[in-house]
């Protein structure tokens, strides 16, 4: 597991990440749903159907796509952006590890910042009646591991990483994987809420895919995109080094 994590570049990572400028936008999507979540309570009270819609709708639609890009790009992309990347490339550490390292920091962003905040308004809605708050934060959870490999890829493929990010967060997954039934099938959101209904009694969560095709797309998609971005990383390096 050491030749796979750096403890050097996982923090000069955070660093980066949870910088003043990322922090605050870091903090402010989880902020807004904790609050939106604090006011229906005491407004409406509990409840399964307004605790689906805002966890279902929000959180997992928007917030965790979002939050996805700034942590998945904000891993590598400013330092493909300045050129700093290689110095760290110059370093005697594998490119692979680099990716893994800079992978495993970012799930860990995304899942502090979008996991753990929807498992607290799951219970400020309904108070985890149904298992409903710990079944999308499972969702959510599982959801991060999958956007941070797509974004962390897209960072090294692309100067324009953020941008593309957004559209695919916003375009595709918000707008296409909530009203297209076709490209449903095709969202990590969808993928990942086959997890979360599985864990939630009853069909309180609901999700066009099975639970198998949920964990093996997951699966196949967070490989395929880390081993990708590595492999772009190696190229990168050559490319530097001439």
């Amino acid at each position: 597991m050491s030749s796979l994590y750096h403890p050097t570049v996982a923090r000069l990572t955070y660093r980066a990440l949870l910088g003043r400028r990322r922090a605050l936008i870091l903090f402010t999507l989880p902020g807004l749903l904790l609050v939106i979540s604090l006011a229906v309570r005491l407004l409406t009270g509990a409840g399964d159907d307004t605790a689906d819609a805002i966890l279902g709708g929000f959180a997992m639609a928007t917030m965790v796509p979002l939050i996805g890009v700034i942590a998945g790009t904000g891993a590598i992309g400013p330092e493909i952006d300045d050129g700093s990347v290689i110095y760290l490339l110059a370093k005697p550490v594998k490119r692979p590890t680099i990716i893994i390292t800079k992978l495993a920091v970012a799930i860990g962003v995304t899942v502090a910042f979008s996991a753990i905040p929807t498992l607290l308004a799951g219970f400020l809605l309904n108070g985890n009646a149904n298992q409903l708050a710990v079944g999308y934060a499972v969702a959510a959870a599982v959801a991060s591991v999958a956007y941070s490999a797509i974004f962390l890829l897209l960072g090294t493929v692309t100067r324009h990483a953020v941008i593309a990010g957004l559209v695919y967060a916003l375009v595709w997954e918000t707008f296409f994987g909530n009203l297209v039934s076709g490209a449903r099938k095709l969202s990590v959101q969808q993928w990942a809420l086959a997890l979360g209904q599985k864990v939630a009694d009853g069909d309180v969560i609901s999700s066009d895919v099975g639970l198998a095709t949920g964990v093996i797309l997951l699966l196949a998609v967070t490989v395929a995109a880390t081993w990708y971005a590595a492999r772009k990383l190696r190229s990168l390096t050559l490319a530097g080094e001439e």
